[in-house]
């Protein structure tokens, strides 16, 4: 056996110790390696919890306005109690003043002269019954004035409560809406491709077939919507009385309302959602277009269609979505 040359041995010391180093690093994770991507069953788990934290503020924030309503009520009142001490402060007020004035310019702190030697003793009578009169004038003042303070301090508080409980309702508002954006972010993550995609991205022919008669694709495509979306109307895919997709098992129509209606406002922002939603996704889907309220999107931007002459016609009560 010929003797290894010093050059050979030095080479072979190199790649084993290369060999070594590489092993070492595949058995173990290094901190700049990517986590694992969730599995389906994961992120699942992760949507089921969501769905329980956003019930959960549902149920808080409807409490919490039911509690908002009760404080402005209660806000209101205090104000009206307020109203009316402030009435009857001023009306007192008046009272004590004028009786106030009379002392002042009988010279005295009580009555006028005149009245306490009057030629018979009704003078007398009469101020008992002023005096007694200014006693209770002055026990309505101090009341009035007490009421008046105490209404101006509940309205304060209420309205310091008020102000603390919208903030709170705010907060789990915004806090769902978090929820609710980490819910439609990973319910994007779990969109199956459609089938037969090729890898340069282009799409294979697809001939509809089941008992619905329509494209693999098109059956993902509105299976995924009705799962990802809460529809409230019917969907209809194939038709053979029309032209377009529709007869080649290709398209489906989202109703947002019934009998040739225009959609509710609540209708209206559903259409706007699958619509926008369907375009984000076209490429994962092999969408074609997509129709709503007379405009048409290839993946490009809106752009506004001819009138053709009804709600139905112009797309305003169905989401209309071809596919590839």
């Amino acid at each position: 056996m010929a003797a290894l040359s010093p050059t050979f041995r030095r080479h072979a010391v190199v790649s084993a110790c290369l060999v070594s180093a590489i092993g070492f690093t595949l058995t173990l994770p290094t901190a700049g390696s990517a986590a694992p991507k969730p599995t389906e069953a994961e992120l699942r788990k992760d949507l089921a919890k969501l769905h329980k934290k956003i019930d959960a503020l549902i149920e808080e924030y409807a409490a919490k306005r039911e509690s908002l309503k009760k404080a402005q009520k209660a806000e209101s009142v205090a104000k009206e109690n307020l109203r009316k001490a402030e009435a009857t402060y001023t009306e007192a007020k008046r009272e004590v003043d004028s009786i106030v004035q009379l002392g002042y310019q009988s010279n005295s702190g009580a009555l006028p002269p005149m009245l306490l030697f009057s030629g018979d003793m009704s003078g007398a009578a009469v101020m008992e019954q002023l005096t007694a009169q200014q006693s209770a004038y002055l026990e309505g003042f101090a009341r009035s004035r007490e009421r008046r303070e105490q209404a101006a301090a509940r309205a304060g508080k209420l309205i310091d409560e008020i102000r603390d409980e919208t903030e709170e309702v705010e907060d789990r508002r915004r806090d769902a809406e978090k929820l609710i954006k980490d819910i439609k972010k990973k319910l994007d993550q779990l969109i199956p491709l459609g089938s037969g995609r090729r890898s340069d991205g282009s799409w294979i022919p697809q001939l509809p077939n089941g008992v619905d008669n329509i494209t693999d694709r098109t059956r993902n495509m509105r299976e995924i919507i009705k799962r990802r979306f809460d529809l409230t109307h019917v969907v209809g895919c194939y038709r053979y009385d029309t032209f377009g997709e529709h007869p080649l098992g290709r398209a489906c129509d989202f109703m947002m309302s019934s009998g040739g209606a225009m959609p509710s406002a609540a209708g209206t922002k559903l259409g706007d959602e699958i619509a926008a939603w369907a375009v984000k996704n076209r490429n994962k889907l092999g969408v074609k277009y997509v129709i709503w309220r007379q405009r048409i999107n290839h993946g490009s931007g809106w752009r506004f269609m001819s009138d053709r002459g009804g709600v139905t016609a112009n797309h305003y009560d169905h989401v209309h979505i071809s596919m590839l």
